[in-house]
């Protein structure tokens, strides 16, 4: 038998799916370990295997994939424990990177402060050299140039090096001449240019995108270290993949030298995991949303296309790269309850984390977080968290709420914890309204899909919020990002600037590139064993009317670039202006473009990740015994039924309220909802009044 493994390592647990060729499955949880997150994806990796009932030499031998996402790119921006990095750019030019593009975030906040550039200005270091926007090399760069700089790079003990010079997106000659240089005279650092990273127009986006890239270089590249060094200590020979933040897989060869592709690594897997469970309901459009330890993540999916952007930022630093279009807000199950210095109740964005985590895991902590709360609300089996192997502290969490937080708010145990609760459902809602109807997308057109161990306790007042009429909880919602992982193609995006209105286009130059991008994603995704005839070429137009500052990214068919059907193209662009902003220019406005893009997909077989288990029970049998739960439509306790959720329950409707228990989730079903449980053992959760007769599939 032979194995496909999804690992997904987050703040709090690090979730696994193992899924063989005949599709059985094992899923679990181990926490993570943030000091060498490598430790817990070992240690996990052996709890499996006893698991399903084997040793580890005999498991790892039988695994050929192992597809992974990692936070550590991301932790490294969030806590700015990357690299000590220097940057060499143009003179006249080292302050861009904090200067940025000179807009004030908040324009009325009178504290506001700018962010702090992860280069200080003593190791921002200017070259003189110049290339025009034409590409005219002005100023040649010579290399004894580079030597003061080089000579104080030593001297601080820099260990990362970014190099961006001006106008380098259209001549690179400089930008190549100075990192071979940099690389002969400074063996063993991690040194990038921007002609790698982001060939792309705009000089604050690139150098930012460049910094970060270098920033994390070392911490990323000393992670992929320990892990594989872990793996071959294992035994592992099987292939190695890392998921990006456009939500594609690529080896780690590649992370090395482009990092910041990983910036956004684990949530990234979220929106192709909703694809292919909104299709099981004949679905085209979902919501994903993953609640975990420290995060709560959402993602919007249009015709089976998971949006992207190249708008992104990390701890307010700006990172250019097309990623999936994921709000992050910190609301998770570890979000900390707190009061504000006018007495009012707070949630997040502090997270207890995985040490000493919430109250109620009993490893230290005593500062009450959303788990406290759900456990307080009847929400959570103390004896029966992560399936019965971590038991939860009731009588101490709820001595401390009450001790603390509730005495400041005058509150009991009980109310703080349904404030607590009403206040992270509504800040996730907010997030919810960020990637939707901020987009110009009205979520309750959409299938609203739950993942992570805690989002089923949530989503049902999430929906309520924004009116939306049903959610799903999949059946392996807990660890949904690792999953989505096992379903994602290799993914390779490049991008040129190409700056051009449509009336002096200069067709050649433009299937030229394209011919060269082409062929570039095409060797990259051959050599990583993925057939030709399995490659699938996305080409990306970034246009505006000419006078606009901002363009809008249009996906075009193939054909139409290599045909240059720009009547096709224009219409098209049109209604998408139209979609986004409420109005087009069809008469007497030009159209230009600004940057070419090509995603190269390399598609590889899928696990089969859905099965409908044995000869599904009645739900009477699967009814586990009765709870006290928070109702909040009555503000009251209420006893409810509790069901076991890993039971073969497909088929079976649960009238709500009620409590559906798996072992690494909980979903709970107010008296607004009923649930049917689908052939494959997910949960369709309704609203009584939108669907007064049941649902159906």
């Amino acid at each position: 038998m032979k194995y496909k493994l999804g690992i997904d390592v987050g703040g709090t647990f690090t979730d696994f799916i193992l899924i063989s060729d005949t599709g059985n499955t094992c899923v679990h949880k181990t926490l993570s370990t943030p000091d060498d997150p490598s430790i817990g994806v070992l240690l996990g990796i052996s709890e499996i295997a006893g698991l399903v009932g084997t040793d580890l030499s005999n498991l790892i031998a039988d695994i050929e994939t192992i597809v992974h996402g990692t936070t550590v790119a991301t932790n490294a921006l969030l806590t700015q424990r990357g690299a000590k990095t220097a940057l060499l750019t143009t003179k006249g030019f080292r302050d861009a990177l904090e200067m940025r593009r000179g807009i004030r975030e908040e324009h009325y906040n009178n504290h506001y402060q700018n962010v702090k550039p992860i280069v200080p200005r003593y190791l921002r270091l200017p070259v003189d050299e110049r290339i025009s926007t034409e590409g005219k090399v002005m100023k040649a760069l010579e290399e004894k140039e580079l030597d003061s700089a080089i000579e104080k790079i030593r001297a601080e003990n820099v260990e990362a090096v970014a190099i961006c010079f001006m106008n380098s997106y259209c001549n690179r000659e400089n930008e190549e001449k100075a990192l071979r240089y940099c690389r002969a005279n400074l063996p063993g650092l991690f040194i990038t240019a921007s002609y790698e990273v982001l060939p792309s127009i705009r000089f604050y986006e690139r150098v930012s995108t460049t910094v970060v890239n270098a920033y994390i270089g070392p911490v990323v590249a000393n992670y992929l270290d320990n892990l594989t060094s872990k793996l071959d200590s294992i035994n592992f020979h099987g292939k190695l993949l890392i998921i990006q933040s456009n939500g594609g897989l690529v080896a780690p060869d590649i992370v090395r030298k482009s990092p910041a592709v990983t910036v956004l690594s684990g949530p990234a897997a979220a929106p192709t995991a909703g694809v292919f469970y909104a299709n099981l309901l004949g679905k085209s459009n979902c919501i994903t949303v993953d609640m975990g330890g420290t995060s709560f993540d959402a993602a919007l999916v249009v015709n089976n296309q998971c949006l992207t952007s190249t708008e992104g930022e990390i701890n307010r630093q700006k990172i250019a790269l097309p990623s999936l279009d994921i709000v992050t807000i910190g609301a998770g199950g570890g979000s900390i309850g707190w009061t504000d210095t006018g007495g009012l109740l707070q949630m997040g964005p502090q997270s207890a984390g995985a040490k000493p985590g919430p109250i109620c895991y009993d490893m230290g902590g005593e500062l009450p977080a959303c788990t406290d709360a759900n456990l307080v609300l009847g929400y959570l089996n103390p004896d029966y968290f992560a399936g019965g192997k971590l038991k939860l502290n009731y009588e101490k969490t709820y001595k401390l709420l009450e001790e603390g937080l509730a005495a400041r708010l005058g509150l009991s145990a009980i109310e703080t914890a349904a404030g607590m609760y009403r206040i992270i459902n509504s800040n996730m809602a907010q997030g919810v309204r960020q990637v939707s109807i901020e987009k110009g997308h009205d979520p309750r057109e959409f299938l609203f899909i739950v993942a992570g161990g805690a989002g089923a306790i949530h989503a049902g007042e999430i929906c309520k919020e924004l009116e939306i009429p049903m959610f799903m909880v999949p059946n392996y919602a807990s660890v949904f990002c690792a999953a989505g992982m096992l379903l994602g193609d290799l993914k390779h995006d490049y991008v040129l600037s190409f700056l051009s209105s449509f009336k002096n286009l200069q067709r050649n130059h433009l299937l030229e590139l394209y011919s060269g991008m082409r062929e570039k994603g095409l060797n990259t995704l051959i050599s990583e064993g993925v057939k030709e005839e399995k490659i699938e070429f996305h080409p990306v137009l970034d246009l505006r009317y000419i006078g606009q500052y901002h363009e809008v990214q249009l996906s075009v068919p193939w054909e139409d670039v290599l045909q240059c059907n720009l009547n096709s193209i224009s219409d098209a662009f049109h209604e998408e202006h139209n979609r986004l902003f409420g109005y087009s220019l069809r008469e007497g406005a030009e159209i230009e473009i600004i940057n070419i893009r090509l995603r190269c997909i390399g598609k590889i077989d899928r696990p089969k990740l859905v099965s409908s288990g044995s000869e599904s029970i009645p739900i009477e049998q699967a009814l586990k015994g009765r709870r006290n739960v928070f109702m909040p439509e009555t503000n009251l306790m209420t006893e409810v039924p509790v069901y076991d959720g890993d039971a073969a329950i497909g088929g079976c409707k649960i009238a709500g309220p009620a409590l559906i228990e798996k072992s690494n989730t909980s979903i709970f079903i107010s008296s607004s909802y009923d649930c049917i449980v689908d052939e494959y053992c997910s949960f369709i959760v309704y609203s009584k009044e939108a669907y007064p007769e049941g649902y159906y599939f």
